[in-house]
C-alpha cells in the first residue's frame, strides 16, 4: 500500500479537495495548505464558495472543468456513495478518503470503474513520511 501511495504522490500534482473549509483551524484547510507548500496545485470543491484564499473552488465535482487527478475527500462516510458516482462520471484517477472516512461498497464501485482508491489515510501524513 505504501508503494502505491508514494507512486500516486510522485505522479500526480493536482489535488481537488472536496469539503475544503475556509476556516484555517480545520483539517481540510491545514492539509491543503501543507500540500500547496509542498508544490501541489490545490483546487477546492465546496458549494457556495468560489475561492478560499488563493485556491479556486467549484460547487461540485461535476462543475470542475479540468481533469481530476486526486480527489481528496473530507466528507463523512455516508456521503461517499454520491461522491463515488460523481467521481466515476468525471473519470477521477484517484479517490483519496481521509482518516476516518471509508465506505467499502462505494470504494469497490469506484475500483470496479477503474479508479484507484486510498481509504482511511491522510495525504499530508503520507506525504510527510515520504518527502
Amino acid at each position: 500500500m505504501k508503494d502505491e501511495i508514494f507512486e500516486i504522490l510522485d505522479k500526480y500534482k493536482r489535488i481537488h479537495v472536496i469539503g475544503l473549509s475556509p476556516k484555517e483551524d480545520r483539517d481540510s484547510y491545514r492539509v491543503a495548505k501543507y500540500m500547496d507548500k509542498a508544490g501541489y496545485s490545490i483546487v477546492g470543491i465546496r458549494p457556495g464558495i468560489d475561492r478560499i484564499g488563493n485556491w479556486p473552488c467549484y460547487h461540485s465535482v461535476g462543475d470542475v472543468p479540468e481533469d481530476i487527478e486526486i480527489l481528496d475527500v473530507f466528507r463523512a462516510s455516508e456521503h461517499i456513495p454520491a461522491i463515488v458516482d460523481e467521481a466515476i462520471d468525471k473519470k477521477v484517477k484517484v479517490l483519496w478518503l481521509q482518516l476516518g472516512v471509508s465506505h467499502p461498497e462505494a470504494e469497490q464501485k469506484a475500483k470496479d470503474a477503474g479508479i484507484t482508491v486510498i481509504s482511511n489515510h491522510c495525504i499530508k501524513i503520507e506525504h510527510a513520511e515520504r518527502f
